[in-house]
Order: structure tokens, then sequence, then C-alpha cells
């Protein structure tokens, strides 16, 4: 009766274990302020076109000539029109409307996707790596292979030649690593993918945070990627959206696999189990794509990418490895004087008190590197990097 591939699951011991180490340090030390740069939640408030215009949607629900019920499973038209026309002036992308499906997140569906496919296909997974990836896929009992991103390939693996999956999951901006790939990295996943009848799914949450112009945003910049991607995309990071959850996935109508199309079962799978996201988060999920929406998300993403710079300018300044901090808000670096990853949380906790995220907590390869978030205030963010930059390493 039970689902016996949970028991293949690791604990979810990494940010609970971050918590117990930050609650023993403060129990002891209660005049010290704590600065957290380990989770990637936002601290920006929504911006004030998303706020008006959930308000505006709740006083339609409050008449009866204006309520909406259930609405469609994959979102509503003016959703879905907004974010083609958004590829459209971003990235240069033609899609169809119905090929966007409205989500409570990306994390969702990319956990959900899976539904799509046998039990039996192998998954090639990038380590170090967002854990859902590879949770999702344990607890189908599917065969893993991982794939080295590493200090030598700049955490940027590419195709193994010898290597044969059926699926491949490619995040980037990467999380946790803020490593980018470029057009000609992923062009060459994409006639790999085409080559050997395998599914890129491509999560894009971070995209937003691209300053580079020659940096692809969309997967779908890239030749040929509608017929072998499907990309997942966020409100959370790009709009602050993490405590409202509104995110998006695009599924082209030219993806099949088997004779089967994909967005057709796609379609079918969220009318099967999926309500649909609240009509009062998809018109705040709108405002997003009015211009003065973009203006003020904008305005907060700065924020964060100003965080960013600081972050990297201290990091520079300390002689550390990293990557991200630039076209991402996570900054990655190597630990100094070959620390593990959470000997350095330690050190950091306890001399600085500044919380971090042990890169051990994403994969094997991640153990002796270590990740920060740019996602705090600017005034901790220049704290946190001032007592760093104080340290004796």
């Amino acid at each position: 009766m039970i689902n016996n591939n949970y028991k293949n699951l690791k604990d979810s011991y990494l940010f609970s274990d971050i918590a117990k180490r930050v609650a023993s340090f403060t129990s002891a030390n209660p005049d010290k302020k704590v600065i957290r740069m380990g989770i990637g939640d936002v601290t920006l408030p929504l911006c004030t076109s998303v706020v008006n215009a959930m308000k505006s949607a709740c006083d339609e629900m409050s008449n009866a000539a204006t309520f909406k019920g259930y609405g469609p499973e994959q979102g509503y038209d003016f959703l879905r029109n907004a974010i083609v026309d958004y590829y459209k002036e971003q990235d240069n992308v033609e899609l169809a409307a119905d090929e966007v499906f409205i989500s409570d997140g990306a994390k969702s569906d990319i956990g959900n996707i899976t539904d799509l496919f046998s039990d039996d296909v192998n998954i090639l997974i990038p380590d170090p790596v967002y854990p859902v990836y590879v949770d999702s896929n344990i607890m189908l009992n599917r065969n893993i292979i991982l794939a080295d991103a590493n200090e030598e390939n700049g955490f940027l693996p590419m195709p193994d030649q010898s290597v044969k999956a059926d699926i491949v999951y490619l995040c980037s901006p990467n999380n946790p690593t803020g490593a980018v790939y470029t057009k000609e990295q992923l062009k060459i996943w994409v006639d790999y993918a085409k080559t050997n009848n395998m599914i890129i799914l491509f999560d894009a949450a971070y995209e937003s945070f691209i300053v580079d112009k020659d940096l692809p945003r969309s997967i779908f910049e890239i030749e040929g990627a509608k017929e072998c991607a499907i990309e997942f995309c966020s409100f959370s990071k790009t709009a602050g959206f993490t405590g409202t959850r509104c995110g998006y996935t695009v599924v082209p109508k030219s993806l099949v696999v088997e004779g089967m199309n994909l967005n057709k079962m796609w379609l079918r799978r969220q009318t099967t189990k999926f309500n649909g996201v609240p009509y009062i988060v998809q018109k705040g999920a709108y405002a997003v794509f009015t211009s003065e929406g973009q203006k003020e998300i904008r305005a907060n993403i700065d924020t964060y990418r100003e965080n960013a710079k600081i972050m990297a300018e201290t990091l520079t300044a300390k002689g550390f490895k990293f990557t991200g901090g630039i076209n991402s808000p996570y900054l990655w670096f190597k630990c100094p004087n070959n620390m593990g990853s959470w000997e350095f949380f330690d050190f950091l906790l306890n001399n600085a008190a500044v919380v971090g995220t042990p890169g051990a907590g994403f994969g094997k390869n991640g153990e002796g590197w270590f990740r920060l978030t740019a996602f705090g205030s600017k005034e901790n963010t220049i704290e946190a990097m001032d007592r760093l930059s104080k340290l004796t390493l």
C-alpha cells in the first residue's frame, strides 16, 4: 500500500539543521544580531501595481455581477496573453497562449511534470542541484544519473556523448551556483537532446536577474528548443510572490514524444489534478506585466542586484573563488583554507553572526562550497559583508 520509494529520500535535514544551529547560537548570544543570507526568500514587499490589482480583484469578488468561481485550470487568458507578449518583447520568442500554463509556482510544476513520463526513464541531473529535481524522481524510483558540475567547468556541465538519458534538468541562472549558460552552450544541449530523443526540463526561475544581453533568458531563444524542451518560470523572485504563489510553465505544441503531444498531456493532467490559481493572484500577476508594474519590479530587482554587487566585491577583495553575483541573486564561493561546507557555516556564524547555506546540502559536488543570497535588505547586506571582510581567514 505504501510507496516505499519514500524510504530512499534523505531527511530534509539541511534547513532544519541550519535552524537548530542558529537557534543554539542565538540562545547563547542573545545580544548579537544574526544576519540571515541563506534562504532564497525575498524581503521587499509586493509592488504597488500588484497590490492595487489584487485589491481591485477582491472588490470584484465581493460583487455578484463580477464574482469569479472556478477559473480555467490552465490560467486566465489575460495573464497567458501577457506572458506571450513578455516573451516576444524580452526574448524575441513567439509563443501561443495555449502553450502557457499558469501554476502556483515553478516548484510545483517541476515536481508534477514527472506525471507525463514512465517510471523507467533515465534522468540526468547536474550536481550540485536544487533538491526537488532529485527528490521528485526518487519518489518514483527512477534511475538518476548525475552530471558533474564543478569548479573546472564553471558549474555548467555539458553533454557527455557516452551518457544516454531520457530527461535532463537544466537551471540557468542556476540555483545554487549562480552560473549561467551561454546561447552557444544551450545550443549544444538542444542538439544533444534532439539527437538522443531527450526532453530538457529548463528552470528559468531567475531569468529576470540576467543583465548580460548576450545571455539567454529562455531556452526557446535557441533554435530547435521547442521540439525538445519545457520551460518553468516563477513570479517568486521576479515580483516577490514567494508568499503569494504564482508561476507558469511553457509546453510547446510542437513537443511530441512517441506520438504523444506533451502540451495536450499536460493540459489533461492539469484539468484533472489542479483547480487553477486564484483569480485575485492572477490579476496581481497580470499587473507585473503592465508598464508601471515592470518599472516597479525592476526597481526591486535592481536592489537585489546591488546587494549581489556588494557581496561580489567583498568576496573578490577577500580572494574567494566564486560564481554568480552578476546575472544571479546567488553567490557560490569556495570555502577558505579547505574548510568543509558545514565547518565554514559554523565559523561564519560564530565569528560574524552571518548565516549562509552549506553547499554540501545541494549534493556531493557542493562539499567545500557555500551559498549566500542577495535577497536581504541593503542595510543588512552591507553590514554582513563588513563583518565578513574583517574576518581573519
